[in-house]
């Protein structure tokens, strides 16, 4: 029954399936998740852009079950990231804005604040000193700081030009890393100096990209549903 419906794959740290959350509230019914985060309490949040919401559960091994919770609503919400501050960031593609709130004990949003001006938001990743990072369809990818002050971008910065700039992380060192969906690569800017192509092989339609916590890379590919896995950043680069 949950394979015939939109769900959410639960993976441990070696990518075998733990569990599948069924997408599918009360109100709605079965809605097809977009992007997906994990908050430091366990919430796993989604965003749904055809019913221009967002949407959490409570998630435990032990007891994988509950219901979605919409959290909130947007005009077109896309990418979901968590900063550093706990707080949870959603770009919302049409108005051009990404907005950041927090949860309350009852999942309320509480203290939201949007950054506006942008061009095609599509994906958003923590950056360094606890700031953030997004990506604009066709565009560049834009940074800000911890208290959402707009910082300029990494295209403005080193001079690299994007394809369809896709998914966004960083990793230990703060160094962000993005996967371009139109160049088929992984390319990663260091603090200081140049961009570093990271894996520039073997994907077909690089959208996500996250580091674990013992060091790999993983990439999520569109092309072909598969989540691929590289070894130490640093022998990559």
């Amino acid at each position: 029954m949950a394979g015939a419906a939109p769900c959410v794959h639960v993976l441990d740290l070696e990518g075998r399936p733990v569990c599948l959350l069924p997408c599918c509230t009360p109100g709605t019914g079965a809605f097809v998740p977009e992007d997906v985060a994990v908050t430091v309490s366990g919430l796993v949040v989604v965003s749904d852009p055809i019913h221009g919401a967002v949407h959490a559960l409570q998630h435990t091994v032990r007891d994988p079950g509950g219901r979605w919770v919409t959290v909130g609503t947007f005009l077109s919400p896309r990418g979901l990231a968590v900063d550093a501050l706990s707080r949870l960031l959603v770009t919302d593609y049409l108005p051009g804005a990404v907005h950041s709130f927090t949860l309350g004990p009852a999942w309320e949003p509480l203290a939201p604040a949007s950054m506006l001006g942008l061009e095609g938001p599509c994906w958003v990743g923590p950056g360094p000193d606890g700031g953030l990072a997004v990506s604009e369809e066709f565009g560049d990818v834009r940074l800000f700081g911890s208290a959402h002050q707009p910082l300029g971008s990494l295209g403005g910065w080193t001079g690299h030009t994007f394809g369809c700039p896709a998914g966004i992380c960083s990793n230990s060192e703060g160094n962000i890393i993005v996967a371009d969906e139109q160049r088929r690569q992984v390319t990663m800017f260091p603090r200081a100096g140049p961009p570093i192509c990271l894996v520039s092989e073997g994907l077909g339609q690089p959208l996500g990209v996250a580091c674990a916590p013992q060091g790999q890379l993983l990439v999520a590919d569109a092309k072909d549903n598969s989540i691929k896995v590289y070894q130490g950043l640093k022998e990559l680069a």
